[in-house]
């Protein structure tokens, strides 16, 4: 169940006309000016291009939608009346691998087009003069999951449902999500408390989880059999490899997400709100986006 759908009047913006029943009113994004934002309290942007798993994207691409969009709601944000801005960014914005636990002290260092994009729109944001009756976040959270949820997700518990062994088990790895769930109350909770700071914050559930584990939650929310399969790392790359040229459903980009280490801290966005743990669990939050499969 969505906090904000429940709490507030939404306005939505898009790149094409569109009407949904939960909004009181759609805009068109690049017709968008001060004036349509009167009578608005907050601006959540949560638009972008994400990860190109096909790799078919160039880097412009991600820069003239994840950057100049930014600066572009951005700039409109500051002459109006709104109070709160909200830029959804990605963890990605900073560490394309993580050795430990990410915290917001990491220095950002991205890699590819899509964290680079995000990082030179947080840079814009926070190089920018900020009105005292005004509060900006810059919200990082990791992978996000829910109802209707497309990625890797689906393709373990296609994997799962099929009784297709897993054949990823020797990969020891941890790895942190984020419940929709998890996230609609932490914006409702920023939108409505002007107590809590802007700044940067990381976004995650509270406990990191291996996919192996992953895979035992999936067969325990759709009563499947478990089968792992600890087939030889090097093998698994190669395969992989294979894949990136192939266009087969594993290639490098598929087998880093799946087995890679990936922990965010999520403790200064807790102590920000005055709380000891998020309303949704690991386990529960992702419960509930896999039986949203069946």
């Amino acid at each position: 169940m969505s906090y904000l759908h429940l709490k507030f009047d939404l306005f939505g913006l898009y790149r094409e006309n569109k009407k949904a029943p939960y909004l009181k009113g759609t805009y068109l994004w690049k017709d968008l000016s001060v004036k349509d934002l009167q009578g608005i309290n907050s601006i959540v942007h949560l638009a972008g291009k994400a990860h190109d798993v096909k790799k078919n994207l160039d880097a412009e691409e991600y820069l003239e939608i994840n950057t100049n969009l930014t600066k572009l709601f951005f700039d409109i944000f500051l002459q109006s009346t709104a109070s709160v801005f909200i830029y959804v960014s990605s963890v990605k914005a900073v560490a394309d691998t993580v050795d430990g636990i990410l915290t917001e002290n990491h220095i950002p260092n991205p890699k590819t087009p899509y964290g680079q994009s995000k990082h030179l729109a947080e840079e814009y944001i926070l190089n920018s003069v900020i009105p005292k009756d005004k509060r900006v976040f810059i919200l990082r959270p990791c992978m996000i999951h829910g109802p209707g949820n497309k990625g890797n997700l689906n393709l373990l518990y296609k994997f799962v449902k099929q009784g297709i062994p897993y054949p990823l088990a020797a990969f020891n790895n941890k790895r942190s999500f984020l419940s929709i769930s998890n996230l609609n109350f932490i914006i409702e909770k920023l939108i409505n408390d002007p107590d809590v700071p802007g700044g940067i914050y990381n976004i995650a559930d509270d406990d990191a989880l291996s996919t192996n584990q992953i895979i035992k939650i999936i067969a325990q929310a759709g009563s499947f059999k478990i089968r792992l399969w600890k087939l030889n790392p090097s093998i698994i790359k190669l395969v992989a490899s294979t894949g990136d040229v192939l266009h087969l459903p594993l290639n490098t980009e598929r087998l880093k997400k799946l087995t890679e280490n990936y922990v965010v801290s999520n403790e200064k966005i807790k102590k920000a709100l005055g709380i000891k743990d998020l309303p949704m669990s690991s386990t529960n939050g992702l419960i509930n986006t896999i039986q949203s499969f069946n």
